[in-house]
């Protein structure tokens, strides 16, 4: 009877596990295509480091976490902030010098990996984000893949099949016992 309630319990977890990572995926990848790039949560843009320009701070391959920045001129040196380069490239440097004109704040970057400062001073109507102190290693890769075709597709297919494989097992389990139980008071009867 104790294993019947393990397994119940343990049974229940997994089916919950599996429904929980299916939901996750539908959250990535939707709001990931609607976006256009990356996920929004809570208010904060999830950002996917491609270099290693700001290692050890986030290592590449991680994703941070970044609050849109309303008043740019507020920001202080010290501050990692996420900015638009050419062509609309996003950058994450860390802030290590502010200019601040009559009426223009404009802010000299570095990455915490690079020698050098960056060679253009970023204007404040370049800075989208500012970085939130929220890191995940690694899980940038991930969320890369997810935006590919193959990895949409795949990451939502792939956690509903599973959630149907394992109620698959589940109920042929269950038809088992009721099959065990009919032969027992069959048994039981003659």
């Amino acid at each position: 009877m104790a294993e019947k309630r393990v397994w119940k319990i343990l049974s229940n977890f997994i089916t919950g596990i599996l429904f929980l990572l299916l939901i996750f995926m539908i959250f990535v990848v939707v709001s990931s295509k609607a976006s256009g790039g990356e996920p929004n949560f809570l208010g904060y843009q999830l950002k996917t480091v491609l270099s290693g320009s700001m290692e050890p701070t986030f290592m590449t391959g991680s994703i941070i976490a970044v609050k849109p920045v309303e008043n740019a001129a507020e920001l202080k040196k010290d501050d990692i902030i996420t900015f638009k380069e050419s062509e609309g490239k996003l950058i994450t440097h860390r802030i290590v010098e502010v200019i601040k004109n009559s009426d223009q704040t404009m802010f000299v970057t570095k990455g915490d990996n690079n020698e050098d400062k960056d060679s253009n001073a970023v204007m404040s109507q370049n800075v989208v984000a500012e970085y939130s102190g929220f890191t995940i290693p690694f899980v940038g890769y991930f969320m890369d893949y997810a935006k590919s075709k193959n990895g949409t597709a795949l990451l939502l297919i792939l956690p509903g099949l599973l959630l149907l494989a394992y109620s698959g097992i589940t109920i042929f389990k269950a038809i088992k016992e009721i099959d065990q139980g009919k032969g027992k008071d069959a048994q039981g009867t003659v």
